[in-house]
């Protein structure tokens, strides 16, 4: 799948207005009447549908669970209402990260390449959740008045075709649904961003962090990126001037100095998974292994050089160093997740199976409930070939996240390994439902009706699921008129 195309993504989500208060609109106010809650909701999930689809994700567990607890924790000290938030992460090392209508939150990792800090990373998403809380996309409906939602949404699909590679074909859909409103969107824009800067500053001193994060990292970006001719994504979608970091800084340092306790930096797994992602962008094995040679050379105490260059080692192949640096790391901190589970992965990379089963049983009777753990054994269950268990415990990790298309994938996989022809068309016909694909869902689920034909219960709920998909497929082609 191709990489979203940075600029058109702003375009999408730059539909700004003025708001003066911090409290959300009410529900019977003039933005709700145009573009109500409900609509948020199903707008952003079928645009996120159509977003998977198109472009290139991080599909790493370690990095789910951390990006989604981190926001539901903010979330907890913001003014934020309506918590359905679903989440995607962009295979991107460029900075970046935004919110969509109806609780979309969006990351790149590249942000947590350049945020140098949980602070930091904390401070750009309170910002995101500010937008969310604030309703700033349906308030710029309502400022614009000419704007009604089948038009966003016509804007919001043209941005999904020209990441697919529809080129001028994207493009001119979504210069034809901005021409009338660019002008105005522009007005509005800054008094948003401070909005959500201000209230993005107070909700993260809320969560225990050290508000002055915010303008740090705001400066730092704008001291970067002053003079290259393509700014990242973020300083595209969220301008900053210099009254707006002293503004956000003298508000931070008001904050800090109110709070009786200074305010959380940082922590070791964000580091951690700072040195995960650059891995997962570095090239070659060679070349990352080179950048964490030079960093344990640089600082030998360095736990996240340390854990960074035994991942390389072991993409690497050279694994008995590996083997190494992680028995040391894991003695130190026998009950981290990051060290454990590459402990996991250098004894897959012997062949030593039973013996990742073994820690990760381990590990799962002291944190039963841990998607990452769970990942990684049912993940380990596919390569023993014990199929059916990898199948129930895929099942089980569907409860908790029925839309993650990851697990979809991986179970229509395991299904097909132990001849579960009909649960491989359902599992494959829920795939292509959560990345925007309703035909071949559809197709899917005919096949599994067609071979469900003698058993009836079976069939008629697989034909009440097709029946909710091409209801799913027509309400999406009704907002895009």
């Amino acid at each position: 799948m191709k990489r979203l195309r940075p600029t058109l993504l702003a375009l999408a989500l730059a539909v700004t207005a003025t708001a003066p208060a911090y409290e959300l609109p009410s529900l019977g106010d003039s933005s709700s009447s145009i573009v109500s809650l409900d609509q948020e909701h199903r707008l952003g999930r079928a645009w996120l549908s159509m977003l998977r689809g198109q472009v290139q994700q991080l599909s790493d567990p370690l990095l789910k669970d951390y990006v989604e607890r981190s926001v539901y924790k903010l979330a907890e000290t913001s003014q934020l209402n309506e918590r359905r938030l679903e989440f995607i992460i962009l295979a991107s090392p460029q900075l970046n990260a935004f919110a969509a209508p109806g609780g979309i939150i969006g990351v790149n990792g590249g942000l947590l390449l350049h945020a140098q800090t949980e602070a930091e990373y904390a401070s750009v998403m309170a910002h995101e959740l500010a937008h969310l809380s604030q309703r700033h996309f349906a308030r710029g409906v309502e400022a614009q008045k000419r704007i009604q939602v089948p038009m966003m949404a016509a804007m919001l699909a043209g941005v999904v075709a020209a990441a697919a590679g529809a080129g001028d074909v994207g493009l001119a859909a979504i210069t034809a649904s901005q021409a009338a409103a660019i002008q105005e969107q522009q007005r509005f824009s800054r008094q948003n961003e401070q909005e959500a800067d201000r209230i993005g500053l107070h909700n993260l001193a809320r969560a225990g962090y050290d508000p002055r994060a915010m303008p740090n990292m705001f400066e730092r970006l704008l001291r970067q990126y002053r003079y290259d001719r393509m700014p990242p994504e973020f300083l595209m979608t969220h301008p900053l001037t210099e009254s707006r970091i002293s503004d956000t800084r003298s508000r931070a340092e008001q904050l800090a100095t109110r709070s009786a306790s200074t305010g959380k930096q940082d922590s070791l797994s964000y580091q951690l998974l700072r040195s995960r992602l650059q891995l997962t962008f570095e090239d070659t094995a060679g070349t990352a292994l080179k950048r964490f040679r030079a960093e344990v050379a640089q600082d030998p105490s360095s736990e996240p050089a340390r854990y960074g260059l035994a991942l390389a080692l072991i993409r690497g192949h050279q694994l008995d160093e590996a083997s190494t640096i992680l028995d040391t790391l894991a003695k130190a901190a026998p009950d981290n997740l990051f060290y454990l589970l590459a402990q996991v992965d250098l004894d897959i990379s012997r062949a030593q199976l039973e013996r990742a089963s073994a820690r990760l049983q381990a590990a799962l009777q002291k944190t039963p409930a841990s998607f990452p753990l769970l990942a990684a054994r049912a993940d380990l269950l596919a390569r023993q070939q014990r199929y059916a268990e990898a199948e129930q415990q895929l099942e089980q990790l569907l409860k908790q996240r029925p839309n993650d298309p990851d697990l979809w994938y991986d179970l229509a996989e395991v299904r097909g390994q132990v001849n579960n022809i009909i649960g491989l068309h359902q599992a494959r016909a829920e795939f292509f439902a959560r990345v925007g694909d309703y035909p071949q869902a559809i197709e899917q689920l005919g096949h599994a009706k067609n071979r469900a034909s003698n058993n009836f219960p079976l069939a008629a709920r697989i034909n009440a699921r097709q029946l909710e998909l091409v209801n799913e497929e027509q309400a999406i082609k009704d907002m895009m008129q």
